[in-house]
């Protein structure tokens, strides 16, 4: 437990004792204590403004040692305890009860009663919470925003009705907005009143009858009630009204998608993302929408690319564009057309770290290892600190097989990873393993493998791999099974930690629980390499067909393995 949690539950129990005892029998706080505790409580603010939370919480706490009658001093105490982790309906009663002291002896203090109504209302006391707005209305009656909270508060207690009539007090004293008639039509949805809010949406378009946003508001809500001719009624007039207006061919598109005529939805979609007055964000969120729509139908048209197209020729610098163009043509698997859009994007804006971080892992995916290398070198340029491009050099390097490069790398890395971060700096040196590995270095393997899990003996990448490097040699294999069965058990669902596992059994020569491992593996991934193991495994399980079997699906995916080409071609690896 913290400090400070353990300083607020004293203060608690010193309080539960003093709420306990006879009003006879309490001491009066000193002057003297009364000023040391506000001089603490002072202290305590400027620690919070630093955001000095756990000296804020211990000098808050003695303040209210100190002098439990100052009711701003409780009123953060309450705070507190509705603030605290895992906290109990107990401790929410007490801290709401702190509070309340404050706004009993204060109620006029604007945030401090705001505040207790806000806990009110969410703690499912909506009456003290209606009470406390009150009140603050009283001494602020020309406040706009206290009017709004206490209409919304009436709204969320179930009262619509002087929900509607506060929001009628504001439309007298401020004047009448559509942001108060939505607000009181949903007030009548809720009611399943219909005529009103319908009257109350006219009402509000009788002002300015030309006005387009009240003849689209107009058309929502007959749409709501399932007029549809009279919400194209209103469109229609929106349209008439201001015929450029780009919002009202997304509405349009809106009411054709709810009726179903996907033609016209098309059209209209299409008219919304080339008008000029709807600006960028609002065709992007529109287009993302659409996106998703096809993207579930499947759709394989090339309206998507030449809706792109005519957004980037209206906004060829406009790097939001480039970069949901990029993330679609990934969603299809285009994996060069992603980078091509993505390089536009950074030639907007070249210092956009998760754009280039994005760069990198594409050209990885491409196995573009040679390009990715080019565009963390030219990231880290923009972003010198960025740990994880150094990681992404290295794997790149080790997958080129350029394997002293990525020890240069993984050494450079390890250079800039914080001393105290164990984790970090463990997964860093099982990379080096690996890489030494593959450079056949067994004493600088082991040592790395050795040093990893010394460092954070939890770490599954270094007890998977240190597993299946000692697999492969027939090395160890009693501490191969304990390493890699830990592993499995942090990540039960790592089809590679499932495999090593499968190899670990194979190398002990327990084929029967190698082939239970092994299947489970394949079921999660049909990776060329399990696929490979699984016709090893079979095979000395005496299924030499089914094992052929699985050699030929993984030598489908590695056409160029010559091993995979022996044991499928000659059907004799094993016997030679």
């Amino acid at each position: 437990m913290k400090r400070h949690i353990a300083i607020i539950a004293i203060a608690l129990l010193a309080l539960t004792a003093i709420a306990g005892k006879k009003e006879a029998d309490k001491k009066s706080v000193s002057l003297t204590d009364q000023r040391k505790a506000e001089y603490i409580f002072v202290e305590a603010q400027k620690q919070k403004l630093n955001d000095n939370f756990d000296a804020f919480y211990d000098l808050l706490a003695y303040a209210h040692e100190i002098d439990p009658d100052n009711t701003a001093i409780s009123f953060y105490m309450g705070m507190c305890l509705l603030r605290m982790n895992n906290t109990t309906k107990e401790r929410c009663d007490q801290g709401l009860a702190l509070m309340k002291t404050h706004f009993d002896a204060q109620p006029e203090d604007l945030y401090e009663t705001t505040f207790y109504s806000d806990a009110n209302m969410q703690l499912g006391h909506p009456e003290e919470a209606l009470r406390a707005l009150k009140v603050l209305n009283e001494y602020n009656p020309n406040r706009l925003e206290l009017q709004v909270r206490l209409a919304e508060a009436y709204s969320q207690s179930g009262d619509y009705i002087h929900s509607n009539a506060t929001y009628d007090s504001i439309a007298a004293i401020f004047g009448n907005a559509i942001q108060i008639t939505s607000s009181k039509i949903e007030n009548y949805i809720a009611m399943n009143d219909s005529a009103g809010a319908l009257h109350e949406m006219h009402g509000l378009l009788s002002t300015a009858p030309q006005n387009a946003t009240y003849n689209i508001a107009m058309s929502g809500l007959f749409q709501h009630y399932g007029m549809n001719d009279s919400a194209l009624y209103y469109l229609d007039r929106a349209q008439l009204y201001e015929p450029d207006n780009g919002y009202i061919y997304l509405a349009r598109a809106q009411y054709y998608n709810s009726t179903g005529d996907s033609v016209a939805y098309e059209q209209q979609i299409y008219s919304a993302l080339t008008a000029e007055q709807l600006d960028v964000d609002t065709k992007l969120d529109v287009l993302l929408g659409y996106i998703r729509q096809q993207l579930a139908q499947e759709d394989t048209t090339q309206r998507i690319d030449n809706l792109f197209t005519v957004l980037i020729e209206q906004h060829p610098h406009e790097g939001k564009i480039h970069q949901l163009y990029s993330e679609y043509l990934y969603a299809k698997k285009d994996m060069k057309g992603a980078i091509e859009q993505l390089g536009y994007c950074l030639d907007v804006n070249p210092t956009d770290a998760d754009s280039w971080r994005n760069m990198v892992i594409l050209n990885i995916m491409d196995d573009n290892y040679a390009d990715a290398i080019k565009a963390s070198e030219k990231a880290l340029e923009y972003n010198p600190d960025n740990l994880d491009l150094y990681r992404y050099v290295a794997g790149c390097y080790h997958q080129m097989k350029s394997y002293s490069k990525a020890i240069s790398t993984y050494r450079k890395l390890l250079e800039l990873t914080d001393s105290t971060d164990l984790q970090e700096r463990s997964e860093i040196i099982t990379g080096m393993g690996d890489t030494y590995s593959e450079l056949g270095d067994t004493a600088k393997t082991v040592e790395c493998y050795e040093l990893a899990l010394e460092i954070d003996p939890n770490n599954s990448s270094a007890l998977n791999n240190y597993a299946y490097y000692l697999a492969q040699r027939a090395q160890d294999l009693e501490r191969a099974e304990r390493m890699a069965a830990l592993a499995v058990k942090y990540e039960p669902e790592n089809a590679n930690f499932i495999d090593t596992y499968a190899w670990v059994y194979f190398a002990m020569k327990d084929y029967d629980k190698a082939l239970l491992y092994i299947k489970s593996a394949v079921e999660k991934g049909e990776d060329e390499h399990f696929l490979e193991h699984y016709g090893d495994i079979l095979w000395f399980n005496d299924e030499k067909e089914a094992a052929v079997e699985q050699w030929s699906k993984a030598l489908d995916m590695d056409p160029d393995n010559e091993l995979l080409q022996r044991k499928v071609k000659d059907k004799t690896y094993y016997e030679e």
